[in-house]
């Protein structure tokens, strides 16, 4: 396949037209000005040496090495064959809980904070894998579809905050579903790890649980959090104001609920870690998923494009240099080339 990488440089190809033009016009003041003198072919003849046909060749070879500069600035590209590609690896949906009392700092920097930056450190030691990110507080939302292009899941990683869902709450059960939908309709292994705190969780988050192990998928689930809670800070900007309160202008705690966590685990034959200060476990989880046995995917992907601009550039340049040895003046043994006069390809010799 053929395409152009930055089309929009052909708009230059306009000054072609304006360059014409200006050639034209001086041609015809260059001839009205030497008119002034006299009679034009009293004049050619006083100029034996000038060419008219030479000046329009220059012109040509410019044009020329102009466009075949405006097209290498085009950058010409050729590839992009449809190529099956296969890898061995599973599927793994990561679900993480974007609610407010994710910004407590009982883990430091804070429990969201603490996830994401594991969340980069699990995607740069995968290999193979596909991933998929889906963020929850009241609803859940895929904020980035399963894919092995692990520069953009840091990307989307990096841009996750508490902002990004409006509605607050901890929508497991959504989460699930979102994540089961998000695999699609392939059947190689898959995998779903839940990074919560388990507060004010919603809707049939067993029933959701059970339909998904019923589907071959494994769950895993990362409690962020200590058990003895901690506050939720408030924000104005980037500038914590205090911490969140109840009608009774109490303090709110949260606090990590383990036993729905340890029950999710439990019933889609994955493994429950409560994070730590120090750790989140979400390593230790991946290294129980790589022992899942890795089935063979065939993809289809499109292979790399090459430039070919190169071309087009020593185009130009050839013509350019060329274009340094053609002088206005006719070519002496031109000159007295007669091919329709009498002795063909003779030399006048008279004087």
């Amino acid at each position: 396949m053929f395409r152009f990488a930055h089309l929009y440089y052909f708009y230059l190809l306009g000054l072609i037209p304006v360059y014409t033009a200006l050639l034209v016009l001086f041609l015809l003041w260059k001839k009205k000005t030497l008119s002034r003198y006299g009679d034009w072919n009293v004049i050619s003849r006083l100029m034996p040496d000038y060419s008219v046909w030479k000046p329009v060749l220059k012109y040509i070879g410019i044009a020329v090495a102009l466009t075949a500069l405006i097209f290498a600035l085009a950058d010409p590209q050729t590839g992009s064959r449809l190529e099956k590609v296969k890898r061995k690896g599973i599927d793994l949906m990561i679900c993480l809980d974007v609610s407010n009392s994710m910004m407590a700092q009982d883990i430091k920097p804070n429990r969201l904070e603490r996830a994401k930056q594991a969340i980069v450190r699990l995607i740069d030691n995968m290999e193979g894998d596909r991933i998929g990110i889906i963020v929850f507080a009241g609803k859940a939302y895929t904020q980035l579809p399963i894919t092995t292009d692990y520069a953009a899941a840091k990307m989307f990683t990096a841009t996750i905050n508490t902002g990004i869902v409006p509605t607050q709450g901890t929508a497991i059960a959504e989460a699930i579903s979102t994540a089961v939908n998000g695999f699609g309709e392939s059947k190689h292994n898959k995998a779903i790890v839940i990074i919560t705190d388990g507060e004010d969780h919603q809707g049939d988050v067993l029933e959701q649980a059970d339909a998904a192990v019923k589907k071959g998928i494994t769950i895993y689930t990362i409690g962020m959090g200590l058990p003895e809670g901690a506050p939720i800070p408030v924000y104005s900007g980037n500038v914590q104001t205090g911490y969140k309160k109840d009608r009774e202008g109490q303090t709110i705690m949260s606090k990590l609920d383990e036993t729905l966590l340890q029950k999710l685990a439990g019933l889609g034959k994955g493994m429950y870690v409560r994070a730590t200060t120090s750790e989140t476990g979400l390593n230790k989880i991946y290294d129980d998923i790589s022992k899942i046995q890795k089935s063979e995917i065939e993809e289809k992907q499109f292979s790399d494009y090459e430039d070919r601009f190169q071309y087009f550039v020593a185009l130009a340049l050839l013509i350019l240099i060329a274009d340094l040895f053609v002088f206005e003046r006719r070519t002496r043994w031109l000159k007295n080339f007669r091919p329709f006069e009498k002795g063909l390809g003779s030399v006048n010799n008279e004087q």
